[in-house]
């Protein structure tokens, strides 16, 4: 994987693709399920990769961190970008710290949570937790006002925060207070949008801010690259039709849920078996599994 150090630039040249971690029938991570994963990523194009939601990472044991960041050390190409996600809990994200130390990620993200925190205290976990891991945090902002602009500016002028991926959803997204508030003390062009496609082009072109997130790129990567890169060139009406393209997956992830929704079809495309889905989660039912095949088939 690539270990050099992070750099604002990096989050304009790849789609940050957030996969799925595959499991065995046993729960245990799956080596060569997520190295195709992986491979199939990086030959549509794709950089970085960032393991967090979607990887079902908030549920992860301690016991198998220490292999999960070996594994995706070693079968990332030299020229990827990979982000491990440490968190929620704050013991157990300085324990995944420690773990952290002894490999060369240029980052890591901490899982955001709504239980058992207050904006302090968030504030103060982060620079903990950064100072335990050696290096600046990503810092996941999905809920609204879950930590106010000043205690972000604070968090940056004390060097902690690498970039933000903001992923708060809005009925409409160009309205959106919070994420103006934040531009004002954070730099654009360290700022992702965090939920795929959908609001992609509003957030890069009406917020400018870096660069996005994106689930569905794992089964359709030159797609969602395509897009990204008719953003840059302001070629919003070749971007509108990519986003288009996207919806009937993308609409089933938020009707359904995003996650099981995107594990399964990663395995419906023929991408990867993806197994189990890590519990505290439940896996699609069988009415689901017909129409993610359905809007699969529309995507081809």
């Amino acid at each position: 994987m690539k270990t050099a150090p992070f750099s604002a630039a990096q989050l304009r040249e790849s789609v940050i693709a957030v996969p799925p971690l595959a499991r065995n029938s046993s729960l245990a991570i799956c080596e060569r399920e997520n190295r195709r994963i992986i491979r199939f990523l990086e030959a549509g194009g794709i950089r970085s990769l960032l393991y967090g939601g979607n990887a079902v990472l908030y549920h992860a044991r301690l016991s198998e961190y220490a292999s999960l960041l070996q594994m995706l050390d070693e079968i990332a190409s030299e020229e990827t970008v990979v982000v491990p996600s440490l968190g929620p809990a704050f013991g157990l994200a300085m324990d995944q710290a420690a773990i952290l130390r002894e490999h060369d990620f240029p980052t890591a993200m901490l899982l955001p949570s709504r239980d058992a925190v207050d904006q302090g205290g968030i504030a103060t976990a982060v620079r903990k937790i950064a100072e335990a891991v050696g290096k600046p945090l990503v810092l996941y902002l999905k809920f609204d006002r879950w930590l106010n602009p000043e205690l972000i500016k604070s968090l940056e002028e004390d060097g902690v925060i690498s970039w933000l991926k903001y992923a708060v959803v809005r009925d409409d997204p160009a309205t959106d207070d919070y994420l103006r508030e934040v531009l004002e003390v954070f730099p654009a062009d360290r700022i992702v949008s965090g939920i795929g496609e959908q609001p992609a082009i509003i957030h890069l072109r009406d917020f400018g801010v870096g660069g996005f997130t994106s689930g569905c790129v794992c089964v359709a990567p030159q797609r969602s690259m395509q897009m990204m890169h008719a953003i840059h060139a302001e070629d919003y009406e070749t971007a509108e039709e990519i986003r288009q393209w996207f919806c009937p997956l993308e609409d089933l992830r938020n009707g359904i849920n995003p996650i099981r929704v995107l594990h399964r079809a990663v395995e419906l495309a023929a991408i990867a078996d993806t197994g189990p889905i890590q519990p505290m989660l439940s896996d699609v039912t069988s009415e689901h599994v017909a129409k993610i095949r359905d809007a699969l088939q529309q995507m081809q």
